[in-house]
Protein backbone atom coordinates (compact mmCIF):
# COMPACT_ATOMS: atom_id res chain seq x y z
CA UNK A 1 0.00 0.00 0.00
CA UNK A 2 1.64 3.70 -0.83
CA UNK A 3 2.09 6.01 1.08
CA UNK A 4 -0.67 8.36 0.58
CA UNK A 5 -3.00 5.74 0.81
CA UNK A 6 -1.92 5.32 3.93
CA UNK A 7 -2.60 8.78 4.91
CA UNK A 8 -6.25 9.18 3.32
CA UNK A 9 -7.13 6.17 5.72
CA UNK A 10 -5.98 7.96 8.52
CA UNK A 11 -7.60 11.31 7.96
CA UNK A 12 -10.84 9.31 7.53
CA UNK A 13 -10.47 7.65 11.15
CA UNK A 14 -9.44 11.07 12.58
CA UNK A 15 -12.67 12.52 10.78
CA UNK A 16 -15.15 9.96 12.29
CA UNK A 17 -13.58 10.76 15.70
CA UNK A 18 -13.84 14.30 15.64
CA UNK A 19 -17.79 13.34 14.64
CA UNK A 20 -18.14 10.96 17.33
CA UNK A 21 -16.80 13.48 20.08
CA UNK A 22 -18.72 16.21 18.69
CA UNK A 23 -21.99 14.29 18.76
CA UNK A 24 -21.30 13.01 22.18
CA UNK A 25 -20.26 16.82 23.74
CA UNK A 26 -23.44 18.20 22.06
CA UNK A 27 -25.81 16.19 24.60
CA UNK A 28 -25.65 12.79 23.17
CA UNK A 29 -24.58 9.26 24.82
CA UNK A 30 -23.25 6.25 23.61
CA UNK A 31 -24.79 4.17 26.65
CA UNK A 32 -28.78 4.05 27.06
CA UNK A 33 -27.80 3.87 30.92
CA UNK A 34 -28.54 6.98 32.83
CA UNK A 35 -25.65 8.92 34.73
CA UNK A 36 -25.23 7.94 38.21
CA UNK A 37 -22.97 9.63 41.05
CA UNK A 38 -19.92 10.44 40.33
CA UNK A 39 -20.20 9.99 36.34
CA UNK A 40 -22.42 13.06 36.56
CA UNK A 41 -20.16 16.04 35.62
CA UNK A 42 -22.09 19.09 35.46
CA UNK A 43 -21.18 22.06 38.18
CA UNK A 44 -25.18 21.93 39.37
CA UNK A 45 -28.23 19.72 39.12
CA UNK A 46 -32.15 20.65 39.50
CA UNK A 47 -32.70 18.26 42.34
CA UNK A 48 -35.98 15.96 42.92
CA UNK A 49 -36.32 14.02 45.72
CA UNK A 50 -36.90 10.74 47.03
CA UNK A 51 -40.45 11.48 47.14
CA UNK A 52 -40.62 13.15 44.14
CA UNK A 53 -40.69 16.91 45.88
CA UNK A 54 -38.84 19.33 44.17
CA UNK A 55 -35.80 20.57 46.27
CA UNK A 56 -34.60 22.85 43.34
CA UNK A 57 -31.28 23.84 41.69
CA UNK A 58 -28.16 22.81 44.19
CA UNK A 59 -24.37 22.05 43.47
CA UNK A 60 -23.23 18.71 42.65
CA UNK A 61 -21.52 18.13 45.47
CA UNK A 62 -24.44 19.00 47.34
CA UNK A 63 -26.51 16.79 45.94
CA UNK A 64 -24.21 13.46 46.13
CA UNK A 65 -23.93 14.51 49.59
CA UNK A 66 -27.40 14.19 50.23
CA UNK A 67 -27.63 10.77 48.02
CA UNK A 68 -25.33 9.73 50.67
CA UNK A 69 -26.93 10.94 53.30
CA UNK A 70 -30.20 8.94 52.37
CA UNK A 71 -28.38 5.89 51.17
CA UNK A 72 -29.26 6.32 47.63
CA UNK A 73 -28.05 7.05 43.97
CA UNK A 74 -27.97 10.09 42.24
CA UNK A 75 -29.49 9.64 39.08
CA UNK A 76 -29.79 11.72 35.53
CA UNK A 77 -33.13 11.47 34.94
CA UNK A 78 -33.43 14.61 32.05
CA UNK A 79 -29.60 15.38 30.89
CA UNK A 80 -30.76 17.53 28.17
CA UNK A 81 -31.95 19.97 30.54
CA UNK A 82 -30.42 23.55 31.78
CA UNK A 83 -28.91 21.92 34.14
CA UNK A 84 -29.62 18.78 34.41
CA UNK A 85 -32.34 16.86 36.47
CA UNK A 86 -31.24 14.59 38.76
CA UNK A 87 -33.65 12.34 41.48
CA UNK A 88 -32.48 10.46 44.06
CA UNK A 89 -33.92 6.91 44.18
CA UNK A 90 -32.51 3.25 44.79
CA UNK A 91 -31.22 2.74 41.12
CA UNK A 92 -30.60 -0.85 41.56
CA UNK A 93 -34.32 -1.47 42.66
CA UNK A 94 -35.63 0.90 39.84
CA UNK A 95 -33.93 -1.19 36.89
CA UNK A 96 -35.19 -4.25 38.64
CA UNK A 97 -38.65 -2.85 38.71
CA UNK A 98 -38.48 -1.50 34.87
CA UNK A 99 -37.44 -4.79 34.03
CA UNK A 100 -40.08 -6.63 35.86
CA UNK A 101 -42.63 -3.71 33.90
CA UNK A 102 -40.98 -4.63 30.42
CA UNK A 103 -41.30 -8.35 31.11
CA UNK A 104 -45.04 -8.19 31.87
CA UNK A 105 -46.07 -6.01 28.98
CA UNK A 106 -44.50 -8.73 26.29
CA UNK A 107 -46.24 -11.38 27.95
CA UNK A 108 -49.68 -9.39 27.47
CA UNK A 109 -48.32 -8.30 24.35
CA UNK A 110 -50.88 -9.66 21.91
CA UNK A 111 -50.01 -10.68 18.44
CA UNK A 112 -53.12 -11.25 15.65
CA UNK A 113 -52.42 -14.50 14.14
CA UNK A 114 -54.29 -15.39 10.59
CA UNK A 115 -55.13 -19.08 10.76
CA UNK A 116 -56.32 -21.21 7.34
CA UNK A 117 -58.70 -23.82 6.78
CA UNK A 118 -59.11 -25.32 3.79
CA UNK A 119 -62.30 -27.01 2.66
CA UNK A 120 -63.82 -28.52 -0.49
CA UNK A 121 -67.45 -27.73 -2.19
CA UNK A 122 -68.67 -30.94 -1.74
CA UNK A 123 -67.48 -31.71 1.85
CA UNK A 124 -69.06 -34.94 4.07
CA UNK A 125 -71.11 -34.00 7.05
CA UNK A 126 -68.29 -35.25 9.07
CA UNK A 127 -65.55 -33.99 7.54
CA UNK A 128 -67.30 -30.50 7.61
CA UNK A 129 -67.88 -30.60 11.31
CA UNK A 130 -64.28 -30.93 12.74
CA UNK A 131 -63.18 -28.30 9.99
CA UNK A 132 -66.21 -26.21 12.07
CA UNK A 133 -64.62 -27.59 15.22
CA UNK A 134 -61.35 -26.00 14.29
CA UNK A 135 -62.89 -22.64 12.98
CA UNK A 136 -64.71 -22.25 16.41
CA UNK A 137 -61.24 -23.13 18.42
CA UNK A 138 -59.27 -20.35 16.50
CA UNK A 139 -62.21 -17.83 17.35
CA UNK A 140 -62.29 -18.25 21.29
CA UNK A 141 -58.49 -17.77 20.77
CA UNK A 142 -59.11 -14.48 19.72
CA UNK A 143 -57.20 -15.08 16.23
CA UNK A 144 -58.89 -14.31 13.10
CA UNK A 145 -59.59 -16.88 10.22
CA UNK A 146 -59.30 -17.44 6.54
CA UNK A 147 -61.22 -19.75 4.81
CA UNK A 148 -60.11 -21.13 1.49
CA UNK A 149 -62.79 -23.33 -0.82
CA UNK A 150 -60.64 -25.25 -3.31
CA UNK A 151 -62.16 -26.04 -6.53
CA UNK A 152 -61.36 -28.98 -9.20
CA UNK A 153 -62.03 -29.66 -12.23
CA UNK A 154 -66.04 -28.95 -13.44
CA UNK A 155 -66.29 -27.90 -9.95
CA UNK A 156 -64.62 -24.69 -11.08
CA UNK A 157 -68.34 -23.80 -13.22
CA UNK A 158 -70.28 -23.96 -10.01
CA UNK A 159 -68.77 -21.39 -7.72
CA UNK A 160 -72.10 -20.95 -5.87
CA UNK A 161 -71.55 -24.35 -4.23
CA UNK A 162 -68.69 -22.74 -2.59
CA UNK A 163 -70.48 -19.30 -1.68
CA UNK A 164 -73.43 -21.59 -0.14
CA UNK A 165 -70.19 -23.09 1.67
CA UNK A 166 -68.85 -19.92 3.01
CA UNK A 167 -72.37 -18.40 4.47
CA UNK A 168 -73.42 -21.45 6.26
CA UNK A 169 -70.13 -21.49 8.34
CA UNK A 170 -70.53 -18.11 8.71
CA UNK A 171 -73.81 -18.11 10.33
CA UNK A 172 -72.66 -21.69 12.22
CA UNK A 173 -69.87 -19.91 14.23
CA UNK A 174 -71.87 -15.88 13.52
CA UNK A 175 -71.90 -16.23 17.86
CA UNK A 176 -68.04 -16.08 17.97
CA UNK A 177 -66.92 -14.45 15.03
CA UNK A 178 -68.42 -12.00 11.97
CA UNK A 179 -67.14 -11.97 8.06
CA UNK A 180 -64.82 -9.79 7.80
CA UNK A 181 -63.62 -9.77 4.40
CA UNK A 182 -66.31 -11.16 1.96
CA UNK A 183 -66.44 -14.04 -0.16
CA UNK A 184 -64.19 -13.58 -3.47
CA UNK A 185 -62.54 -15.54 -5.74
CA UNK A 186 -59.20 -15.67 -6.21
CA UNK A 187 -58.50 -18.23 -9.29
CA UNK A 188 -59.22 -21.39 -8.16
CA UNK A 189 -60.08 -20.64 -4.82
CA UNK A 190 -63.13 -18.76 -3.45
CA UNK A 191 -61.81 -16.67 -0.04
CA UNK A 192 -63.66 -15.41 3.45
CA UNK A 193 -61.53 -13.78 6.33
CA UNK A 194 -63.71 -14.32 9.56
CA UNK A 195 -62.76 -12.10 12.69
CA UNK A 196 -63.38 -12.59 16.09
CA UNK A 197 -65.43 -10.85 18.37
CA UNK A 198 -63.29 -11.30 21.05
CA UNK A 199 -60.17 -9.62 21.46
CA UNK A 200 -56.56 -11.24 21.60
CA UNK A 201 -56.22 -9.71 25.15
CA UNK A 202 -59.36 -10.86 26.94
CA UNK A 203 -58.72 -14.20 25.44
CA UNK A 204 -55.13 -15.40 26.84
CA UNK A 205 -56.83 -13.64 29.59
CA UNK A 206 -59.48 -15.96 30.14
CA UNK A 207 -57.29 -19.16 29.13
CA UNK A 208 -55.01 -18.06 31.78
CA UNK A 209 -58.15 -18.44 34.30
CA UNK A 210 -59.21 -21.65 32.76
CA UNK A 211 -55.45 -22.57 33.06
CA UNK A 212 -55.41 -21.80 36.46
CA UNK A 213 -58.49 -23.36 37.82
CA UNK A 214 -57.32 -26.14 36.44
CA UNK A 215 -54.57 -26.31 38.33
CA UNK A 216 -56.63 -25.60 41.44
CA UNK A 217 -58.90 -28.57 40.38
CA UNK A 218 -56.10 -30.96 39.79
CA UNK A 219 -54.29 -30.03 43.31
CA UNK A 220 -57.63 -30.43 45.50
CA UNK A 221 -58.67 -33.45 43.44
CA UNK A 222 -55.56 -35.42 41.93
CA UNK A 223 -57.63 -38.74 41.26
CA UNK A 224 -60.56 -37.01 39.57
CA UNK A 225 -57.65 -34.93 37.40
CA UNK A 226 -55.83 -38.05 36.29
CA UNK A 227 -59.91 -39.30 34.97
CA UNK A 228 -60.30 -36.59 33.18
CA UNK A 229 -57.08 -36.43 31.52
CA UNK A 230 -57.31 -40.22 30.71
CA UNK A 231 -60.72 -39.04 28.73
CA UNK A 232 -59.01 -36.09 27.03
CA UNK A 233 -56.60 -38.16 25.68
CA UNK A 234 -58.86 -41.07 24.18
CA UNK A 235 -61.02 -38.63 22.87
CA UNK A 236 -58.07 -36.94 20.95
CA UNK A 237 -56.99 -40.58 19.64
CA UNK A 238 -60.71 -41.24 18.43
CA UNK A 239 -60.92 -37.76 16.53
CA UNK A 240 -57.28 -38.12 15.33
CA UNK A 241 -58.66 -40.42 12.34
CA UNK A 242 -61.39 -38.09 11.37
CA UNK A 243 -59.28 -34.70 10.83
CA UNK A 244 -57.01 -36.77 9.19
CA UNK A 245 -59.65 -37.40 7.28
CA UNK A 246 -60.69 -34.08 6.67
CA UNK A 247 -57.21 -32.68 5.52
CA UNK A 248 -56.89 -35.59 2.72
Amino acid sequence: MCFGAVRSIEKRRYAAVRQTVAWCYRGGSISAEPRINDRIRVPEVRLVGPSGEQVGIVPLAKALELAQEYDLDLVEVAANARPPVCKLMDYGKFKYESAMKAREARKNQAHTVIKEMKLRPKIDPHDYDTKKGHVVRFLKQGDKVKITIMFRGREQSRPELGYRLLQRLAEDVADLGFVESNPKQDGRNMIMVLGPHKKKTEAMAEARQAQEARKAEAKANPGKSQNAAEADLAEDSSEAPAEASADA
